[in-house]
């Protein structure tokens, strides 16, 4: 019988696991702490349960932890980018953000992309596979110990697409919302997609109340078309349909993410018509400037040209913030990741 890997497990699971060993399932919840909030490496470590179940244990199951392959820290901040390997080799980029009180860890929820975003690096490796729900986690896990600094946010904006892997990526959340997973508030999550609507419909309805950013980073289908292929299937009035709907289930608003590109859509019309697009949407706007990426022709627009498109941008709506990105230097900001070296 072919061991069981106990990362990604959920309590129910580890409940049933324990059970079929003749243990209590209170047993469930110390293995869960164990796991996910202490990220006990061997079963040898777990000294609050009995040598025989330990023996048990290891008969069964197993700990697949991520193996650490290159870390890299920015000169220009805070952040960090840390290279994993996964079990069958393959590699995901995870980033530890640090700024003021906050560690905020930007996890990655599939090997590489599908969506083709002419912006994005990760896209343009294509899809290898997703990611298991426990390699979503153990991200968190082996920052945390690697790091010794305990995250306060969670964002899913890494390398992949969240919603095209919704199972492993719901089960993750789950987890780490759990008080025996590693109790993370479900408000310090955000999940961030490129606008696929069924999904974003689903997760409206789900139980766990997490944060929900949109990638819009065009103001008309002809040009996000182009930027976004994946707006052939859901343009973008049907991505604010789902939008507003989200806001209306939820009774919280959303985070539109709008890329600033030198010369594409930096203007006043794509100010205008974006302030326009958002209306009557509880939300507000990340501007976030281009990240220069190799062999990727596209420009970063100069500090005085992005000031200007929020002054355009402020008076029409409600919030606008400026997200300046992490770790430039070390290919660690928004839409950098490729986890190749």
């Amino acid at each position: 019988m072919a061991k069981v890997n106990l990362m990604g497990m959920n309590l129910g699971e580890i409940e049933e696991l324990v059970s079929s060993l003749g243990e209590r399932p209170f047993r469930a919840r110390q293995l869960m702490k164990w796991i996910y909030e202490k990220g006990a490496e061997s079963f040898a470590q777990m000294t609050d349960l009995s040598k025989e179940l330990r023996e048990r244990l290891d008969e069964v199951s197993y700990l697949d932890r991520m193996r650490l392959v290159k870390r890299a820290d920015s000169r220009l901040d805070q952040a960090a980018k840390l290279l994993f390997e996964l079990e069958d080799g393959k590699k995901v980029e995870t980033v530890l953000i640090r700024e003021s009180g906050r560690r905020t860890i930007c996890l990655s929820t599939q090997v590489g992309c599908p969506l083709g975003c002419r912006f994005c690096a990760t896209g343009k490796i294509g899809l290898r596979r997703n990611l298991k729900a426990g390699e979503i986690v153990d991200q968190v896990v082996e920052v945390e110990r690697l790091s010794g600094e305990k995250p306060t946010n969670l964002v899913l904006m890494g390398m992949g697409e969240p919603l095209l892997n919704y199972e492993e990526v719901l089960k993750s959340l789950n987890i780490f919302n759990s008080s025996y997973g590693l109790g993370m508030g479900a408000r310090k999550m955000i999940l961030s997609t490129a606008g696929l609507v069924p999904q974003i419909e689903r997760l409206a309805k789900e139980k766990i109340k997490i944060g929900l950013a949109i990638s819009l980073n065009a103001t008309t289908d002809r040009l996000r078309d182009w930027l976004m292929p994946i707006n052939r299937k859901y343009p973008l009035r049907e991505v604010l349909r789902a939008a507003k709907r989200f806001t209306q289930i939820r009774k919280r608003r959303i985070t539109f993410e709008y890329l600033l590109i030198a010369g594409v859509n930096d203007s006043f019309d794509d100010a205008t018509r974006l302030a326009k697009l958002v209306k009557g949407i509880p939300c507000k706007i990340n501007l976030i400037p281009y990240n220069p990426i190799a062999n990727i022709k596209f420009k970063r627009p100069d500090p005085q040209r992005v000031e200007l498109f929020k002054r355009w941008l402020y008076p029409l709506t409600p919030t606008v913030t400026l997200r300046e990105s992490k770790g430039r230097d070390i290919g660690a900001a928004c839409g950098q990741l490729r986890a190749l070296y």
